[in-house]
């Protein structure tokens, strides 16, 4: 009864995201987490494959992250922090600053990965504007998906993401992903723009991995060429780590397998383990220094009530302290290795049309009667057949994947592994 309840209220007054709400199936009553599962109210015990939309870490309701979050709402719940400060925000950024890469300076705190974004591309053209350039076009990947707020959109594909918004948005320059047959087209097409065009404010991608496309993947070589190239022609580099940082891609950070660094990163998700919502925007130091100014019209007029949130920032500190566990990079290793061994295996599987992977994140492009999209009517009937089997999915139309927090066992992954070959084998 308490259950039923609970649907029918939350039928009667909740509105979820990315939900068609026509048809959709009434939700899953979620009662508690442990480690890599669920409990709905059923009793059933649910294994998380994708780390509650990529934001767990280390996994549910950790006793440790936990613990440090209870203390800090005992001893500061919320700050303002403009013109004040406080330990926990402190920290972490100088802890973060310690993983990213050299060149980054300075951490700027937002609210989510969507905003983490849009503070990364105001950055960008406050730079240009405080120095008297009026740059304001960006490049970006085509399929990409930066968030939504109008920024993150306009950046980001032009797809049923933001069809309703279309005229609205900022043009962009989109550009095909790199790739070994097209990375010379590419850089030929970007020099030309570079050369009859003065108004190229900045370059914003998913490094390797394009997350809500798909998870399309690409080598960090090409990458390499195109920040190099944009380098050259004075143009800031936005790395849009909301998806792949913390240890996704097998590296702390997807930007650890580049060599040539970008100028901003953006990051969330997994800042916090999974537990407050939290964004950052780290940035290199000659983009913090535009800001710096006598004019007190340059100043960077950007902020949120809930910026430096210290009990998201506690948080943070916490999965930090998981992260940089031997026993945490034993775990990324052993996922890693466990869903190359699954992708080799299933190569040439005739249900599926690609099968990729890189660090923790696997995908399988299932064969359909429809093309591969968002809206394919396969993503429905995969995750109800994997939730029958108690497992977590969301597939992205029909690209099924999984990106599971860092506790799951060898043994719970073959689990996950032995239902996929069930359901392609039916």
């Amino acid at each position: 009864m308490y259950s039923a309840s609970i649907i029918n209220k939350d039928i009667q007054h909740v509105w979820h995201p990315f939900t068609h709400l026509k048809y959709a199936e009434a939700p899953v009553h979620i009662v508690r987490g442990e480690g890599a599962y669920f409990y709905d109210a059923d009793g059933n015990k649910l294994l998380d494959a994708i780390s509650s939309w990529w934001v767990n870490l280390h996994g549910h309701c950790h006793p440790y992250i936990s613990k440090k979050v209870s203390e800090q709402l005992f001893t500061l719940e919320h700050a303002i922090f403009s013109a004040f400060t406080h330990e926990p925000a402190v920290h972490l950024a100088e802890r973060l600053i310690g993983h990213l890469p050299e060149n980054q300076s300075k951490i700027f705190y937002s609210d989510n990965g969507s905003t983490a974004v849009e503070v990364g591309l105001k950055m960008v053209l406050q730079y240009w504007h405080n120095n008297g350039m009026p740059k304001k076009k960006f490049i970006a990947f085509e399929n990409a998906y930066h968030g939504d707020t109008f920024g993150g959109m306009s950046v980001g594909a032009r797809n049923v993401f933001n069809n309703a918004f279309e005229n609205l948005l900022f043009d962009v320059i989109h550009i095909p992903v790199p790739t070994s047959d097209n990375i010379e087209q590419i850089k030929s097409t970007l020099q030309s723009w570079f050369t009859n065009h003065n108004d190229i404010a900045g370059f914003i991608f998913e490094p390797l991995v394009q997350g809500a496309s798909g998870m399309i993947m690409y080598e960090a070589t090409y990458l390499d060429e195109l920040i190099l190239l944009c380098r050259e022609h004075n143009i800031i580099c936005i790395a849009d780590e909301v998806m792949t940082g913390f240890g996704r891609t097998g590296k702390f950070f997807a930007s650890d397998h580049l060599k040539n660094k970008p100028d901003i990163l953006c990051l969330s998700k997994g800042l916090t383990g999974g537990y407050m919502p939290l964004g950052v925007t780290s940035c290199a130091q000659f983009i913090y220094n535009a800001c710096v100014s006598d004019d007190k019209t340059k100043t960077f007029f950007h902020g949120h009530s809930y910026t430096a949130n210290p009990t998201a920032c506690s948080a943070g500190l916490a999965s930090l302290d998981l992260m940089e566990q031997e026993g945490t990079q034993q775990q990324i290793a052993m996922i890693s290795a466990h869903h190359n061994d699954f992708a080799v295996k299933h190569k040439h599987n005739l249900k599926l049309s690609g099968i990729r992977n890189l660090g923790t994140i696997l995908a399988l492009e299932i064969n359909t009667e429809e093309h591969t999209h968002y809206l394919n009517n396969a993503s429905e009937s995969m995750a109800s057949y994997f939730l029958k089997h108690q497992i977590i999915v969301r597939p992205l139309g029909n690209i099924l994947y999984l990106i599971p927090p860092y506790c799951i066992t060898p043994s719970e992954l073959k689990y996950v592994y032995n239902v996929i070959e069930e359901f392609l084998a039916e």
